[in-house]
């Protein structure tokens, strides 16, 4: 099974290397020969695999990954394959789901059913090389090879660079607002394919359930669906191609997905770089959040920015000697930290936890300790890691005295603090 999945594998990324060189080659090349590359049966294998790899929850139909594998994966495939071919696929709408945001608010998610992510994800893989070709090197979000972490150092070099003012911009409502048909044009421009094109339409006006009622989705991409932001990033590549080849000279574009900053050296450029941008996003019928985006002067420390999950700020040191220097630090935000301990809060914290034991509370949690550590682990960060988890000890130390019934919220700590290390317990501070 693993030698067959290693050789589907092997095929999906030739094809896609030989798209993207042909893509690269020809930058006025539309693609004419597509669809019947996403109903292959090798590409629909490894789009599932992708899909299970990805978990996620069942769409309107209910079918759950599970139910998939118990129907049959083959079956299903092979289904959907056929419905390909026979021009008989149409997508379901989409399930209306809401997840908190940091802000206090929440964020709308379209979960599609695991048969229309199976597409999505086939079409994905067939097409997303061809639009890599055209993606300009200040885009980070949701591409191969490219991370948050990447943009952050990019950040650092240039702000290190006299990148003493800063743009931190906030699109009003950015998924809810791409225009279907700017969209589809920036799409045709790389693709002639009738029933790609076709395909990414249908998934776009597909509509939404919410609470048993159908909506119909005339604007907009649904965040969720495995290709929102692959097409995300195709209508916010007209900004950086734009801001490239015009507007450089004002200021540096790093771009993660939805999100961005630009940096300049003197407060005209960044003006001059918010009007710009103002104007570019009027194109694309977007709008610019103003109660959310803000210019931020670096000079000194005197203010900082969060992108990213950092706080991104100059620092004032001091050396043995008791000289005075400035060092760029990033940190994680605030947002980042409540939501650190929030998560512990919640495995710590939960009554039902109280009839574990305390090994396989630890196991748990370590899983937590190494993805934030891998994420947040940069050279300044090690101050406000610690005071994590100096928060997990003592969260321990509430659930140990719960458990035990024993009075006094923190006593024993000591013991405690021995017992959960003795145990395993890994620290985010510690590198």
């Amino acid at each position: 099974m693993n030698a067959q999945a290693n050789n589907t594998n092997d095929k999906v990324r030739e094809l896609q290397r030989k798209l993207y060189l042909s893509a690269k080659a020809s930058k006025k090349r539309r693609f004419h020969a597509l669809y019947d590359k996403v109903s292959r049966y090798d590409i629909l294998q490894e789009a599932w695999l992708r899909v299970r790899a990805n978990r996620g929850v069942g769409g309107i139909d209910q079918m759950s990954l599970k139910d998939v594998e118990e129907y049959g994966v083959f079956r299903m495939l092979v289904e959907i394959k056929e419905s390909l071919e026979r021009g008989k696929y149409h997508p379901s709408p989409v399930r209306r789901v809401y997840i908190p945001k940091k802000d206090g608010g929440k964020r709308p998610l379209g979960i599609p059913t695991v048969k229309d992510r199976i597409v999505q994800m086939a079409t994905k893989i067939v097409i997303e090389p061809i639009f890599e070709a055209d993606f300009k090197p200040c885009s980070y979000g949701f591409r191969p090879k490219r991370s948050a972490h990447q943009a952050i150092e990019t950040i650092r070099q240039r702000c290190k660079d006299k990148g003493w003012w800063v743009l931190d911009a906030d699109i009003k409502g950015y998924f809810d607002s791409i225009n279907h048909d700017k969209l589809m044009q920036m799409v045709g421009r790389r693709i002639s394919d009738r029933r790609i094109l076709k395909l990414i339409s249908k998934w776009l006006k597909a509509g939404v359930m919410e609470e048993g009622e159908y909506r119909q989705s005339n604007i907009g991409a649904p965040q969720g669906g495995v290709i929102s932001p692959l097409l995300s990033n195709i209508y916010l590549n007209y900004f950086d191609t734009i801001w490239q080849e015009e507007y450089e000279h004002l200021g540096t574009l790093v771009r993660y997905a939805d999100d961005f900053v630009i940096i300049s050296r003197t407060r005209k450029q960044i003006s001059h770089a918010y009007a710009t941008v103002k104007m570019i996003m009027r194109k694309l019928d977007l709008t610019i959040h103003e109660g959310k985006t803000k210019l931020v002067n670096l000079w000194n420390g005197k203010q900082g920015f969060d992108f990213l999950g950092f706080h991104h700020r100059w620092n004032q040191k001091r050396n043995k000697a008791g000289k005075t220097y400035y060092v760029f630090a990033q940190i994680p935000s605030a947002k980042a930290m409540k939501k650190m301990r929030q998560s512990v809060r919640e495995l710590l914290g939960n009554r039902s936890t109280l009839k574990q034991d305390m090994k396989e509370l630890i196991e748990v949690l370590n899983r937590k300790i190494v993805g934030w550590k891998n994420y947040y682990g940069l050279i300044y960060a090690k101050a406000k890691l610690n005071q994590i988890d100096w928060y997990i000890i003592n969260r321990f130390a509430l659930w140990y005295n719960h458990k035990h019934q024993r009075k006094g919220r923190h006593k024993r700590r000591p013991k405690i603090y021995r017992n959960i290390y003795g145990l395993g317990l890994k620290k985010l501070a510690a590198y």
